[in-house]
């Protein structure tokens, strides 16, 4: 696709995007590939409670930009919560235009990229616009466009140029749509797995039920991201996320192939789902 009008559309399945990082996105868009075309559906804006809109608001928007064949892309905004409340309801409302378009997102927004792939659809692991809002944040949201307008070999996690097909998931969300509509095939998948502020016993939790699932036990092996901002343990767990995720695969007999380059943070890396082409 051309560089200079990619045309990405930009909607928030979960929560709320500020106008000010949509702004803000847009210019580092412009600075990067002048001319490139970024939609922020109106609905970014929406507030509902904890979500974008009301559940019925995010799946038409979902819709509107997942089906309009004038769109290359679709780039979720930001994660929090609320994919999973419209995933199966929206992926039944997709058109034949949605299956021309990459979708790019992480967090929450693992629902929805299960349920996608599950479909057939291309989608990937990777930074979202609401990135810019971290500290050196600007880097993240380049490393996710570069990927959606050019498919930058350096914004792949390393790994995920190997052979396997991978894909990756934060490991509570992971963990809570095993069993769901939403469950994709990862037979045969490297799976990434990263997570964010949460308590070592919940990871150990999450990672027995994952590993535990009969539709997992056929995963080519697991890399670990990033398990950052970890809640405090009383008494102290005993263990660090590292040792979780082998104790886990040794017990079920699942290879650990080591680290990731994924994680809720600015260096968080893209992982495509299934073979790169």
């Amino acid at each position: 696709m051309s560089r200079s009008r990619t045309r990405i559309a930009i909607v928030a399945p979960a929560s709320r995007l500020t106008q000010d990082a949509a702004r803000e996105v847009g210019t580092l868009a412009q600075s990067i590939y002048p001319g490139i075309a970024l939609h922020f559906h109106p609905q970014c804006f929406f507030s509902s409670g904890h979500f974008a809109g009301t559940d019925d608001e995010r799946t038409a928007a979902f819709l509107d930009v997942a089906n309009d064949p004038d769109f290359d892309a679709v780039w979720f905004a930001r994660g929090g919560y609320g994919s999973g409340r419209i995933a199966e309801r929206a992926v039944a409302g997709l058109a034949p235009a949605s299956r021309a378009k990459t979708y790019l997102g992480y967090s929450d927004l693992g629902f929805l990229l299960a349920a996608l792939y599950r479909e057939g659809l291309t989608v990937a692991h990777g930074p979202m616009p609401a990135d810019l809002k971290r500290a050196g944040g600007e880097a993240a949201v380049a490393r996710g466009l570069r990927w959606l307008v050019e498919r930058a070999p350096d914004a792949l996690e390393p790994h995920a140029a190997e052979d396997s097909p991978a894909a990756a998931f934060n490991i509570t969300v992971l963990s809570h749509l095993l069993g769901t509509a939403m469950e994709p095939d990862l037979a045969g998948h490297v799976l990434m797995l990263e997570d964010v502020s949460e308590h070592l016993y919940r990871i150990d939790r999450a990672i027995f039920h994952i590993l535990s699932h009969r539709h997992v036990r056929g995963l080519r092996g697991i890399r670990l991201g990033r398990v950052s901002d970890i809640l405090p343990n009383d008494p102290d767990f005993g263990e660090d996320e590292e040792a979780i995720v082998r104790g886990w695969c040794e017990r079920f007999g699942i290879a650990y192939l080591g680290r990731a380059d994924i994680g809720h943070d600015v260096d968080n890396k893209v992982v495509p789902f299934g073979r790169r082409p």
